[in-house]
């Protein structure tokens, strides 16, 4: 099977899933050598997929989008942050370790009351999925009984859930399905290869176990990385890879720019070229086709023009509203505006049942 790409890749070996492939009546290109291989992406592939000409590039990414997903909807999700501040990792991007000083306090969780009422908030402002986060590498028995009763109560208001809590024990990941618990998310980060360089207190393989914990359970997965930590594109191109090749690659995939915050060991990082973040979408969405690729972290600092070439390249779902964790997030009222600009509408929520994301 031929697939059409630019000159500068005649050579290049890219290992392609057979419903991913450019139809024939696309405009003509170069053909490559195509390895059809339904299962895996090699990180020289995704490498050489990054490296296409931009406009290329943005080409299959619609093409692929349109395959699969409305080419003008997008997802609008709500994040709140349950428990903030007093984690215990290491993480050099985030503001909540305990054991940088970067102004947030250690506060208790919230009470189900507020969660179920900010809920209720994010669904009058357009939300279809609640997000819910936990400054913990892991819950206690005690903390998770009360955000499965925060899952259970804002189900019952018509949205999708989702909660992020760090590691999950033995039968937690249960204990969230059977109260109702949509997606659960555990991102992967950054390549294998460069994880150690920012995170030492968490191996990726125990997000990695979560993240069976939680499929084997029988919800659905939210999984994602960062970039902008001053990694390479070949790094980027690793993260990608090993998200595609998760079996099955993941429902939701939320791709965060590093948000710099004073006081983290990543602060003063050098900024990563917006082009090249659209880039990583565009890759996210080609090498996980059916997959929601979410504009996260980081968009506050994007101007409209990097976000409208991300919702080409294939982003169809962001956090919509006012916080994000701990950082800012663009005000509900400037992305109903870019949306009308963009001829966007919101995405309805989604049946779950065909493992959609």
């Amino acid at each position: 099977m031929n697939c059409r790409f630019p000159d500068h890749l005649r050579q290049a070996t890219i290992r392609i899933p057979t419903d991913h492939i450019m139809p024939d009546s696309a405009p003509a290109l170069t053909q490559i050598k195509v390895v059809t291989d339904p299962a895996r992406w090699s990180a020289s592939g995704v490498k050489a997929l990054l490296s296409t000409s931009f406009g290329d590039l943005m080409y299959q990414a619609q093409q692929v989008h349109r395959q699969h997903f409305s080419a003008n909807e997008v997802q609008l999700s709500t994040l709140l942050s349950i428990k903030t501040g007093g984690c215990p990792e290491d993480c050099g991007y985030c503001p909540q370790a305990a054991r940088y000083h970067t102004g947030v306090d250690n506060e208790a969780l919230m009470l189900i009351d507020a969660v179920v009422d900010a809920a209720r908030t994010a669904k009058l402002n357009g939300a279809s999925r609640f997000c819910m986060g936990a400054a913990w590498r892991g819950p206690k028995q005690r903390d998770l009984e009360k955000v499965a009763q925060m899952v259970r109560e804002v189900k019952a208001l018509g949205l999708e859930t989702c909660a992020t809590l760090g590691m999950l024990g033995k039968g937690q990941a249960e204990q969230l399905k059977d109260a109702g618990l949509d997606y659960y998310n555990n991102n992967l980060d950054t390549d294998p290869a460069l994880y150690g360089e920012i995170i030492t207190t968490r191996e990726q393989a125990d997000r990695l176990d979560t993240l069976h914990k939680v499929r084997t359970a029988g919800i659905h997965v939210c999984c994602g990385g960062i970039v902008g930590m001053g990694e390479t594109r070949a790094n980027r191109a690793a993260l990608i890879a090993e998200l595609a090749n998760l079996d099955p690659y993941p429902e939701s995939v939320p791709i965060n720019n590093l948000v710099q915050v004073k006081g983290t060991p990543l602060h003063g990082t050098p900024e990563l070229d917006p082009f090249e973040f659209v880039r990583t979408i565009a890759a996210a969405r080609i090498t996980m086709p059916r997959a929601m690729v979410r504009l996260s972290a980081g968009r506050e600092t994007m101007s409209e023009q990097t976000q409208a070439l991300c919702f080409l390249a294939g982003a169809n779902s962001i956090f919509y509203g006012e916080k994000l964790l701990t950082t800012a997030n663009p005000v509900a009222d400037r992305d109903r505006v870019l949306f009308d600009k963009l001829g966007i509408r919101p995405m309805e929520m989604r049946d779950n049942s065909s493992g959609g994301g």
